[in-house]
């Protein structure tokens, strides 16, 4: 599902350990079901988390990937 970048706060200014799919694949300007692959075969530069059979994708990695932290 394509979302506007309106939806989504910058990326410095999230405060929680972790964000949904649909928000770590707009930071890393990547289509979400790349970042489902890389959960699937565990070969992508962030490893998420997973939370009761979701995906959720630590912060920190995102800025540690991108080079911002």
């Amino acid at each position: 599902m394509k979302r506007s970048p309106n939806e989504f706060q910058a990326l410095d200014a999230v405060t929680r350990p972790t964000v949904e799919t649909a928000a770590a694949a707009f930071y890393l300007n990547r289509q979400e079901q790349t970042l489902r692959g890389w959960a699937c075969l565990e070969n992508g530069p962030i490893r998420p988390i997973r939370i009761n059979g979701r995906l959720a994708w630590p912060v920190a990695d995102l800025k540690r990937v991108l080079g911002v932290a």
